[in-house]
């Protein structure tokens, strides 16, 4: 009955209406489910296709710093839940500020409801990560720490391509190996 994106919007849907209901004081229930990272993984490929047919007013006004979305697994294995968690939020936090500066130069509006659409997902993506006990690390006023890995981008193309790898990259991996979903 329902298209396969459309289930997953259901499904979304039902978790944020979850997470707004006013007065219960109950704690958030962990969000195991990868179909919902399959969703903002879809929505940010959906983004970048957008952003490869758009002609006009879709570019950065200079180059942003974005996460390095390379994994080495034998690093990342060596790693603690927390800092792998750490690694993920600081990604989360360059790529909401890299977005929103490509936000600011868009001019062209079906583009920018896509870009829209991926900062509310990466709030969103904050929200999935609370519900599974990790805490939100919010990079120091001068930007990320010393030992996460970044790179610059010049393109909204590239900037954009970056957001779909993070996302089935290191978040992929780090939600996948939870410890409450397990």
């Amino acid at each position: 009955m329902f298209h396969n994106s459309s289930r997953g919007l259901f499904t979304l849907l039902l978790m944020l209406l979850e997470w707004t209901r006013p007065g219960l004081p109950s704690p958030l229930r962990p969000i195991c489910d990868l179909r919902v990272l399959k969703h903002f993984i879809e929505e940010a490929r959906d983004a970048q296709a957008a952003m490869l047919t758009c002609k006009e007013g879709c570019g950065l006004p200079e180059p942003v710093t974005v996460p390095q979305t390379k994994v080495d697994f034998s690093i990342w294995e060596r790693k603690n839940a927390l800092e792998q968690a750490q690694e993920v939020q600081s990604g989360l936090w360059l790529l909401n500020q890299a977005i929103g500066s490509l936000r600011a130069s868009v001019t062209n509006t079906a583009l920018q409801s896509h870009i829209d659409n991926s900062l509310i997902n990466i709030f969103r993506i904050g929200k999935v990560l609370h519900s599974l006990n990790i805490q939100e690390c919010n990079p120091p006023a001068g930007g990320v720490s010393g030992g996460e890995e970044t790179w610059r981008v010049s393109s909204a193309s590239e900037l954009l391509q970056v957001h779909v790898n993070f996302l089935r990259g290191k978040l992929q991996l780090l939600l996948s190996n939870a410890p409450i979903c397990h």
